[in-house]
């Protein structure tokens, strides 16, 4: 009796409503009734908020009024045609193959102009990043291995063994020196980008087929590497960004806990971060992957090389590896502090389960079964070998030598910078990044100062700054204290005048902060890319 006087106060109101209504329009008012149901659910369950969506579009149609459209098309010829100019220094450009092939000799000479090209000082340590070590002695080692090896495919496991086995053995010695035991296991990939692509992959496959999850999301920093912005769109997955503390540039960690949902299939946490270098609390985030049963990829891609040796270096770090409980895969770089040939990274998991998931396996084609690890088919055996050989050469105890050498630049550029004035530190250096910005004048012009003098720094945006990441190039005699002395005496010049705007190229990111409509600053970037392969052809 009391459920059928409940079940008439839901039906009733519905029976009063539709007294009178023909059988179709019955149907109609059900229909839309339930699809307009469905449309606000979907509509309020997506993980990109409303107002995002409502700010999209509406840049979206302004773009399509002809003034606007007009006005943005002749900013991105004037940006596309300096981007041209600039491509076009290097002289005319062979687009045709030679009638008849060169010889060894006309070769080599043409690598050793092409090489020259450019006026960075790389090899003198003016450079940020880019170059980790250089040595004739380790080039020609790997220049050796890499001629040995240079037609080997690990994808053809029977052909070439020895490179498989080399393979596995860079895979176990790099995920010893993260604390994993005897399941952790992991593979080789081209570099940082597709080593996290593959965790991205693995935990997007492992949410569907364990938690039936089919709208994944990834939880991480803004100042995480976008690298996984990128997987996500390769993917079909979504990025939930989560502010950092202003002060330490780490992440907030109950603003990511607050952005878990049941979507979330990964949590992300930097060891360090590129545009600070900065440590996240990995301890807090495994925790919070521990309490939700989501899996924890620590990006070590940067300092991996470095942090992993610091305390037998005798520093101090917070702990980041597979020895802190809920970290479920690390990606880090041979190509970087490893100091092996570019073209080489390792992603490593903790179990073997979450691996099974980053590899791709076709059962049905008829030309047999397929499966690969990573996203390439065939792989360059070369790059696999010479990395194995880097590593064996240098060994534990030079690894330790040269990340002694590298933080103890990086510490004494820190302290040296802080006591100049007008211009801060973003948070604490963890590793090698030192990230630098003023509230006194747009920090693009001392980038702009530097690079004059030859340097070659990283800029950054949302704030404003700018970073070096010091390398064992910066390790040689008098380059830290050049650095020092450069950017103070140009500190000093431009607070002669420091309302004074930046001027060239730099000016380019700061009026690119400034524009809302972040898809015009997206076809800025495609005409910078676009110019990387604008060539002049060759005169006949």
């Amino acid at each position: 009796m009391l459920l059928k006087t409940h079940l008439d106060l839901i039906t009733g109101p519905v029976d009063r409503a539709l007294a009178g209504k023909a059988p179709w329009q019955i149907v109609a008012i059900t229909t839309t009734t339930v699809l307009s149901a469905v449309w606000l659910w979907e509509l309020l369950s997506e993980d990109e908020s409303l107002y995002s969506r409502i700010r999209r579009r509406f840049f979206k149609i302004a773009r399509k009024l002809p003034a606007v459209q007009r006005k943005i098309d002749g900013e991105i010829k004037k940006i596309n045609d300096g981007f041209v100019r600039e491509a076009s220094q290097y002289g005319k450009f062979t687009t045709v193959l030679p009638q008849d092939g060169l010889t060894d000799e006309q070769i080599l000479q043409k690598v050793d102009d092409y090489l020259a090209l450019g006026h960075y000082k790389w090899k003198e340590g003016f450079i940020s990043g880019a170059v980790y070590y250089y040595n004739p002695k380790l080039v020609k080692l790997v220049t050796d291995v890499y001629g040995k090896a240079s037609y080997t495919n690990p994808l053809h496991a029977d052909v070439f063994p020895g490179i498989c086995k080399m393979e596995a053995e860079v895979v176990r010695m790099t995920a010893t020196l993260f604390s994993g035991g005897s399941n952790a296991c992991g593979t080789m990939t081209t570099g940082g980008t597709e080593s996290i692509m593959m965790a991205c992959k693995a935990y997007r496959d492992y949410g569907r087929s364990v938690k039936g999850i089919t709208k994944p999301n990834i939880v991480l920093p803004k100042t995480a590497h976008t690298a996984f912005d990128k997987s996500a769109k390769y993917f079909g997955m979504y990025t939930k960004t989560v502010p950092v503390n202003r002060e330490t540039t780490e992440v907030d960690l109950r603003a990511m806990e607050r952005a878990i949902n049941r979507n979330t299939v990964m949590l992300v946490g930097s060891a360090p971060n590129y545009p600070y270098g900065t440590m996240d609390d990995i301890v807090a985030i495994a925790k919070l992957g521990k309490k939700y049963n989501i899996p924890v990829h620590v990006d070590a891609c940067l300092g991996g090389f470095l942090i992993i040796f610091m305390k037998r270096a005798g520093y101090q770090i917070k702990p980041f590896d597979f020895s802190v409980d809920g970290v479920t895969s690390i990606s880090a770089d041979t190509h970087k502090y490893g100091f092996t040939p570019k073209g080489s990274s390792v992603i490593l998991y903790s179990d073997k389960i979450y691996r099974h998931h980053q590899y791709t396996v076709t059962t049905e084609w008829p030309g047999g079964v397929y499966g690969s690890p990573t996203v390439n088919g065939s792989r360059a055996g070369g790059i696999i070998a010479a990395t194995w050989a880097t590593m064996m050469n240098f060994g534990l105890d030079g690894y330790v030598e040269s990340t002694k050498r590298i933080i103890d630049t990086t510490r004494y550029i820190e302290q040296q910078l802080r006591k100049i004035s007008n211009i801060y530190l973003f948070g604490t250096p963890a590793t090698s990044v030192i990230a630098i910005g003023s509230k006194d004048f747009d920090i693009y012009r001392l980038s702009s100062e530097l690079n004059a003098l030859g340097w070659n720094l990283n800029s950054l945006q949302f704030p404003s700054g700018i970073h070096i990441c010091v390398t064992y190039m910066h390790t040689q005699d008098g380059i830290a204290d050049k650095f020092v002395n450069d950017v103070q005496s140009k500190v000093a010049l431009i607070m002669q005048n420091p309302e004074k705007p930046v001027e060239g190229k730099m000016a380019i990111y700061g009026v690119a902060q400034a524009v809302p409509d972040r898809e015009v600053i997206g076809d800025f970037t495609k005409c910078f890319i676009d110019s990387m392969y604008y060539t002049v052809e060759e005169s006949k």
